[in-house]
């Protein structure tokens, strides 16, 4: 666990020297409520979120993404609890000058204590630029694996550093 760790953390910060002047680095925070077979489990997500975006075009940026969800759950916060590592792609493309749409698409691994399993991560977004440097986000995050899906609806903003 902790060399995909130190490699997840090495390839961003990497990418992020190779190419500074044609991608953008940015970190957020998203608060969402599970649902379907999430929410009978848990009670709130919480998610913190980095990536660094390569310009591909002027509309089109795509790069990697690094984020730690943690689902709090419903009978005991910290019997039921639970912690996701997601390592993805991320790809972005912007509508118009405030409207984005995007997605996230990798892997979630299990970091909680006796549930090491992951599963496919994926995360689409919409994107709402307030600021030259805010982006207030609607996002779906969803891990599905052996048909029960972990799921929730939320709201964020990322910031662009």
């Amino acid at each position: 666990m902790k060399k995909l760790l130190f490699i997840a953390v090495f390839v961003i910060t990497g990418l992020g020297t190779v190419n500074a002047q044609k991608g953008s680095f940015n970190a957020g925070v998203n608060l969402g409520l599970p649902i379907g077979d999430n929410s009978n489990i848990n009670s709130l997500g919480i998610s913190v979120e980095a990536n660094y975006l390569f310009d591909v075009s002027d509309k089109f940026k795509v790069g990697p993404s690094i984020s730690y969800l943690h689902y709090l759950g419903k009978d005991n916060v910290l019997g039921k609890s639970s912690s996701f590592l997601p390592i993805a792609a991320a790809g972005r493309y912007s509508v118009s000058e405030k409207l984005t749409l995007g997605a996230d698409l990798g892997y979630g691994i299990g970091i909680s204590p006796g549930d090491q399993e992951g599963a496919p991560y994926y995360r689409p977004m919409v994107g709402y630029t307030i600021s030259e440097k805010i982006m207030l986000q609607a996002t779906y995050t969803a891990m599905s694996k052996e048909g029960f899906t972990m799921s929730n609806l939320g709201v964020g903003a990322m910031i662009s550093l």
